[in-house]
C-alpha cells in the first residue's frame, strides 16, 4: 500500500538502497476484484446471464446499480488517501453473449490455423459456438474459462480423432452440436475458404 502511495504521489519508487525507478510519462493501470462477491451472489447485472436479450435501458439500469455497489465496496476496502490519488475508476460492463462469441471465433481461428498446417480445416456451426460461449463463461471469472472449454470440447477430442485416423490431410471437418455434445464429421470444403486458408485438396 505504501509503495503505491509513493508511486501515485511522487511518480517514482525508491528502494532501501536509494535506487529509484522513475514513472514519469507512465500510465499505471490497476485492476481489482473488489465487489466480485456481490456480483456473483445471484444478482443479475444485465450482462451475459439469461438466454434472451434484455432491453438496452434495463441493462443500463442494472449496470448503474451494480456500479454503485462496487464503488461502495471500493470505499470500504481502500483507504481514502489511496483513492484520492487515483485519477479515475472504471467499472467495466459485463461481457455480452455476442462478445463472448467473438472471443470464441478468435479461439477457433487459432485452432483452424493449426489444422491448416496439417492440410485440414474446421467449420463450426452457430450452435457449437453458442454452446462454447455458454459453457466457457463464468460470472465470477468472465471469459477466462473459455480457453479451457475450447480445449476440452474441441481441441482434445478432435486431436484424438485425428490420431485415430478418422481425419487426415485434405479433410474439411464440420463440428456440430448433437444432443448437447459436440461431434465431428467430414464435410465439403466451404467455398468461403480461400486457397490461403486451406491447402489444395487431393483430386478424387
Amino acid at each position: 500500500f505504501n509503495i503505491l502511495l509513493q508511486l501515485l504521489d511522487e511518480g517514482r519508487l525508491t528502494d532501501a538502497h536509494g535506487r529509484t525507478v522513475n514513472f514519469k510519462n507512465t500510465v499505471v493501470i490497476m485492476t481489482s476484484n473488489v465487489g466480485a462477491r456481490d456480483i456473483t451472489q445471484g444478482r443479475d447485472i444485465g450482462g451475459f446471464r439469461g438466454s434472451e436479450p434484455r432491453q438496452e435501458r434495463q441493462t443500463e439500469r442494472a449496470y448503474e446499480s451494480m456500479r454503485h455497489r462496487v464503488m461502495d465496496e471500493l470505499k470500504r476496502t481502500f483507504r481514502p488517501e489511496f483513492l484520492n490519488r487515483v485519477d479515475d475508476v472504471i467499472v467495466f460492463h459485463q461481457l455480452s453473449h455476442e462478445e463472448i462469441k467473438q472471443i470464441v471465433d478468435l479461439m477457433l481461428a487459432q485452432v483452424n490455423k493449426q489444422l491448416t498446417a496439417q492440410g485440414m480445416a474446421l467449420v463450426c456451426t452457430e450452435e457449437v459456438k453458442d454452446h462454447l460461449a455458454q459453457e466457457g463463461f463464468d460470472i465470477a471469472y468472465g471469459a477466462r474459462p473459455l480457453r479451457r472449454a475450447v480445449q476440452r470440447m474441441i481441441e482434445d477430442p478432435l486431436s484424438e480423432e485425428v490420431l485415430l485416423g478418422r481425419f487426415s490431410d485434405g479433410d474439411a471437418i464440420r463440428a456440430e452440436l448433437v444432443d448437447g455434445k459436440i461431434i465431428f464429421r467430414k464435410a465439403e470444403v466451404p467455398k468461403e475458404l480461400s486457397d490461403a486458408d486451406l491447402p489444395a485438396l487431393p483430386a478424387g
